[in-house]
């Protein structure tokens, strides 16, 4: 009963959170709301026992593309700063309608019978050796990647 009820409170705030960013005209509000949105994620995935995914969104999305998003506001002009009426507009509200539909149908026609679980496997742990044995130099290529653009966009964006 615990996990429904939890179900249904992250999905609200879920939800909502993302409702709210397609809805208010401050973009710091909008933020506030996409983290709000990538944390109540972040729970679904503790219930479905992801324990990897979770922490993964909430570090990755919740922790850096936020503050990367922050950035990116407070480096934007002031002028430009707000979530003004675009030509966009109704095209997007069609594509909208159009994914409501599909997930509606998959909703309704998807046989939603209960699955056999084998119990809780740990997922970290795995993933924690795959990445130090077998992948260590991919890995670490990619943090000197991503080690170089952060430098680049240090260099790009301090003034002379």
């Amino acid at each position: 009963m615990g996990a429904v009820a939890a179900f249904w409170v992250l999905s609200t705030i879920t939800v909502g959170s993302a409702l709210a960013v397609a809805l208010v005209r401050d973009l710091v509000r909008a933020v506030v709301a996409l983290v709000g949105s990538f944390l109540g994620v972040a729970g679904l995935f503790v219930l479905l026992s992801a324990d990897f995914l979770a922490v993964a969104q909430v570090l990755i999305y919740a922790g850096a593309i936020s503050v990367l998003m922050v950035f990116v506001i407070a480096l934007t002009p002031r002028g430009a700063r707000d979530n003004s009426e675009t030509a966009m507009r109704w095209p997007a509200l069609a594509l909208a309608g159009a994914m409501t539909g599909l997930m509606t149908t998959v909703a309704l026609v998807a046989h939603w019978g209960p699955q056999v679980k084998e119990g809780l496997t740990e997922t970290a742990a795995a993933i924690g050796e795959a990445l130090l044995s077998r992948y260590v130099l991919p890995f670490e290529v990619a943090s000197v990647v991503l080690l170089a653009a952060m430098l680049g966009a240090i260099v790009l964006v301090r003034e002379e």
